[in-house]
């Protein structure tokens, strides 16, 4: 299991973050973790997860999965081969890549068969306690009206939420949706929370190491 509080960055499909420059990031996490020994990750693209998970020691993560098989897939994001291309984990039911109940419970499945650390992410707190059913290994709390938004975040403008996400489960919560300074972690772990999914505030940041440090220092 994860070292917690971890801080996991999605890397999503930026351009700022894709390819070579998906390695340059992911060291740039690398090295932030060994200078502050603070729980870092990243969750990349599949097509960056070779080069990056080779380049990086820091937990890597697929931003998706399907529930397949071995076999005729062709397209799919199989758990095995994420897994086998460098891989701890993966993200399933993203706001940006939402999927019905059923497909999450197979894939949860699949990927436990993988031994894939599984973070189902949840838009309110009846998904969150609902997800939690299906014992996943985190759960990611993330109100898709501010992922993304510019000096808002779930722990400025709904904190209470926050605390209540962590009340209906004792599966490890993570915050996202618009986390983007200290305070906002500090707001956060205060309530329960025992990690965070952030993406914009890191790969776009102009100094996305400044930045970085900067959030996990309020570990």
């Amino acid at each position: 299991m994860l070292k917690t509080p971890i801080f996991i960055t999605n890397f999503k499909t930026y351009e700022q973050a894709t390819g070579q420059r998906a390695v340059d990031l992911a060291k740039i996490h690398q090295e932030v973790a060994d200078k502050t020994g603070a729980s870092i990750a990243v969750a990349v693209q599949a097509c960056d997860l070779w080069r990056v998970s080779q380049e990086v020691t820091i937990p890597v993560f697929a931003q998706h999965i399907d529930p397949v098989d071995f076999g005729s897939f062709t397209g799919h994001n199989l758990p095995q081969g994420v897994k086998a291309n460098g891989a701890i984990g993966s993200l399933l039911n993203h706001s940006e890549r939402r999927i019905p109940e059923d497909v999450i419970i197979n894939t949860l499945a699949c990927a436990q068969k993988s031994s894939l650390i599984r973070i189902v992410c949840g838009e309110d707190v009846a998904e969150i306690e609902k997800f939690a059913q299906f014992a996943p290994d985190f759960l990611a709390f993330e109100p898709p009206e501010l992922i993304g938004a510019s000096g808002k975040s779930v722990a400025t403008e709904e904190p209470e939420s926050i605390a209540e996400a962590v009340k209906v489960t004792s599966i490890p919560v993570l915050v996202g949706a618009g986390i983007s300074t200290a305070k906002d972690i500090e707001v956060s772990l205060k309530l329960g929370a025992k990690g965070f999914l952030v993406a914009s505030a890191i790969t776009k940041a102009s100094n996305p190491k400044k930045i970085l440090t900067e959030l996990v220092s309020a570990f």
